[in-house]
């Protein structure tokens, strides 16, 4: 079985072991657009996953892509990730994987970086807490992209002209 398979595999049995515990359906929209998720890299938005979905012929509810979304998140297989002040993007968790990185992120133009730094995070993951368990972290860095610092730069350097 190939690595994507068996992640498929991995994440379908997490789910259906998730809403037997909860007593919920299993319904083709929720294995739907899990199957979607999985098939994606990166950040992604509801609205866009919702769009990809009716282009691929399969029509939902925004509303069902978002409860959906959160019945995910709800379940392990899903990070849900507010950036500044843009709309919400959802990342998967990978089964067996490590799962801690932290997040560069663009103040002008919003764009998302992702960087695992095995010291910091490793540094992160040694700090310990009387009366908590912690089981991840999050970390976001705001500044400039290199794109941005450019474009800056241009516009300082014409500015003194």
């Amino acid at each position: 079985m190939k690595d994507d398979e068996r992640i498929l595999a991995d994440v379908r049995a997490t789910l259906v072991r998730y809403l037997r515990q909860k007593g919920m359906r299993r319904t083709p929209e929720r294995f739907a657009i899990l199957d979607k998720i999985f098939a994606t890299d990166g950040h992604f938005y509801a609205d866009t996953l919702w769009e990809v979905l009716e282009a691929d012929g399969y029509h939902v509810s925004l509303s069902t892509v978002y409860s959906t979304l959160k019945l995910m998140i709800d379940a392990g297989l899903l990070r849900r990730h507010q950036f500044g002040d843009q709309p919400a993007q959802f990342e998967r968790v990978l089964p067996d994987s490590p799962s801690s990185h932290y997040h560069l992120v663009c103040s002008l133009c919003g764009r998302v970086r992702e960087v695992k730094d095995n010291d910091t995070l490793s540094q992160i993951g040694q700090r310990r807490y009387p009366t908590f368990q912690p089981s991840y972290c999050v970390v976001y860095v705001y500044g400039l992209c290199s794109r941005c610092l450019k474009r800056q730069r241009r516009q300082e350097r014409q500015r003194q002209k």
